[in-house]
């Protein structure tokens, strides 16, 4: 079985032997064989990694990180103390009187909740950033082999021309 030319570049070039490749190298060289780009977009290879709990996680935090969530929140927890201090406070019905054990409670369990999510959240960021480095770097080591390739040609080409032109001097 013969090398393909971009394998036997790859080893001239690095001094590696082709089944010694890392995944996303053997990947740049098989696209590079069959004359296609290696760039995808990398939010689409992770949005096809994802799971429904990821893409769940990742809606979660973009909500509860949004001034719109943090202005109705301040404004559910004013008009909770509001009503249980005043309004129902002069009939004898307020459900959760100063000190608010209850309103203290559902903000224990949203926090103990609500973390974890973006905690989530942020790790499938994190994930997401590791993909784009890969899809970066084969974009790059292809841009960067393309390149070389083409500067061999060119050497060829000067080494062509150098000796038909001395060729054409001895005649």
């Amino acid at each position: 079985m013969t090398t393909p030319p971009q394998h036997r570049l790859f080893r001239h070039i690095f001094g590696e032997q082709s089944r010694a490749l890392e995944p996303e190298e053997r990947r740049v060289l098989d696209h590079m064989e069959l004359a296609l780009t290696v760039s995808r977009d990398a939010a689409d290879v992770a949005d096809e990694r994802s799971s429904f709990g990821d893409r769940l996680a990742d809606r979660v935090a973009a909500v509860g990180g949004s001034w719109s969530f943090i202005i109705a929140f301040a404004a559910v927890l004013f008009g909770w103390m509001l009503l249980n201090t005043d309004v129902l406070a002069h009939w004898g019905d307020a459900f959760d009187p100063y000190p608010y054990i209850f309103l203290n409670l559902m903000l224990s369990t949203l926090a103990a909740v609500q973390a974890p999510v973006i905690m989530m959240s942020q790790n499938r960021q994190a994930a997401k950033d590791r993909v784009a480095a890969s899809l970066d770097y084969e974009v790059n080591l292809r841009a960067e082999l393309e390149i070389l390739r083409l500067h061999e040609k060119l050497d060829r080409l000067i080494a062509d021309r150098d000796r038909i032109g001395a060729r054409e001097e001895t005649r």
